[in-house]
């Protein structure tokens, strides 16, 4: 497959603990889909919502497109996402059981359409933040060092 991530939400890997991973699709309109090509979203503060057994995309942010004229698009309006009702229904449960959250991870592109992958997530406590980035400095250390000897 020929996947061109376009963007990647790096805050969602520091501030939650990722379990379930989903790709969905995007119902977007033709001048969101230039501006995604463009490199042009944000996915920093958006979650996402299950509503009515369909599942929605917030605050995720898609600069307008400069030859939109009149039929450019709302930079942060809800997006519809395109996930079957089994795999809804799995995530709905997981959600109302045990707390869980749903999370945008990245934005790709396979085929001419835009994606995105959506995670189950639980959010980190301050002390598990502080465990992971003591992590990966000991983890840089060791490959720093690792080049010396």
């Amino acid at each position: 497959m020929d996947k061109k991530v376009i963007t990647t939400n790096r805050k969602a890997f520091h501030d939650y603990n990722l379990f379930d991973k989903f790709t969905a699709g995007i119902v977007l309109t033709g001048t969101e889909i230039k501006s995604i090509r463009k490199n042009a979203i944000n996915l920093k503060d958006s979650f996402c919502k299950i509503e009515d057994n369909e599942i929605f995309l917030y605050n995720c942010h898609i600069s307008l497109y400069e030859q939109g004229n009149r039929y450019n698009h709302k930079e942060e309006r809800v997006r519809k996402l395109l996930l079957t009702k089994k795999e809804i229904l799995k995530m709905h449960s997981k959600i109302k059981k045990d707390g869980y959250t749903i999370v945008p991870l990245e934005v790709f592109i396979i085929k001419g359409f835009a994606k995105v992958e959506i995670a189950l997530a639980k959010g980190k406590k301050l002390y598990d933040k502080r465990e992971t980035i003591a992590k990966k400095d000991q983890q840089r250390d060791m490959e720093r060092n690792r080049g010396k000897y």
